[in-house]
């Protein structure tokens, strides 16, 4: 396991800055909760904790290391990224997108041993995706692609995982199964998320960003409250317990009229300055790749 800093990290177009002074914190082996509503930040903060942008101000580092002294080879070795969508640049079967995890691994030519093929096999059982193996990608469905995405990354056997709306065309059940799977893996795992009871009942710690900057960290007691959801989405909710789990449970109520836009609505009451989480990647690009180095 490992963990991941940034500091004063800000990024800009033409002058106009989409990110401000990102200060986070990923621990060892802890499941962090990126949140915010569409344009707040989210895919700009990990493209640049990816490398794939470089920051206008501030510094990413893994561990001790900053993210720039890192060689390519050595950071694949230890980060994998699900995005949310990626094409194939070849016509490969589901088992051959999986076995890309281990090219980290591999010299140029080398072909997999058996300690790659039992990885391989071990990581399209966990992600209910081995009756599927030998498919083409292209007739997989939404879902289906997510999930041999992340058998991908599982074959990897990384240290930290950046996941990108990874529950996206995935049915109830393997959202489910998707979010168990990764608080069960022995990882840092930072997950950008758009449901609120998901990042509640899955995350140690939650990031919510709003307008280039981390309107709250910490805790999801402590972060998802009724007056951030109302500043940050402009929805009035209902925060409570369920009966039965005792999982924190967040009720949609109604939208309110307008969204708070002044700097007090983008840094609710509450905010915990102190330790907030963050992303990483394992390859550098004009998009998040979620393909090792040297493969399509």
């Amino acid at each position: 396991m490992g963990s991941i800093t940034t500091t004063r990290l800000s990024w800009a177009v033409k002058g106009h800055r989409l990110l401000d002074g990102i200060d986070m914190a990923a621990h060892d082996g802890k499941t962090v909760g990126l949140l915010g509503p569409n344009g707040s930040g989210k895919s700009t903060l990990l493209r640049l904790l990816a490398g794939l942008r470089r920051p206008a101000t501030g510094t990413v580092r893994y561990d001790d290391t900053r993210l720039d002294d890192l060689h390519r080879r050595v950071l694949a070795r230890r980060l994998a990224v699900v995005e949310q969508d990626v094409s194939a640049h070849h016509h490969v079967t589901v088992r051959q997108v999986v076995q890309l995890g281990r090219t980290p691994f591999r010299g140029r030519f080398d072909s997999l041993n058996e300690h790659d093929r039992r990885i391989v096999d071990a990581a399209l059982e966990r992600t209910d995706i081995a009756d599927k193996q030998h498919r083409s990608w292209h007739s997989l469905s939404g879902g289906e692609k997510q999930r041999t995405q992340l058998a991908r990354a599982l074959a990897q056997e990384p240290r930290e995982i950046l996941l990108d709306e990874p529950t996206n065309h995935l049915d109830i059940r393997h959202q489910l199964e998707l979010l168990d799977l990764l608080t069960s893996l022995e990882v840092t795992c930072v997950v950008a998320l758009h449901d609120l009871n998901l990042a509640a009942r899955y995350c140690d710690h939650i990031v919510v960003l709003d307008r280039g900057q981390v309107a709250a960290a910490g805790t999801p007691e402590a972060v998802l409250t009724p007056d951030l959801v109302k500043a940050v989405y402009g929805v009035n909710v209902l925060v409570d317990r369920e009966r039965t789990t005792g999982t924190l449970r967040i009720t949609y109520l109604a939208a309110t009229a307008t969204r708070r836009t002044d700097k007090e609505g983008m840094r609710p009451p509450g905010r915990d300055t102190a330790a907030s989480p963050t992303t990483s990647a394992s390859s550098r690009g004009e998009s998040i790749s979620a393909w090792p180095e040297g493969c399509a």
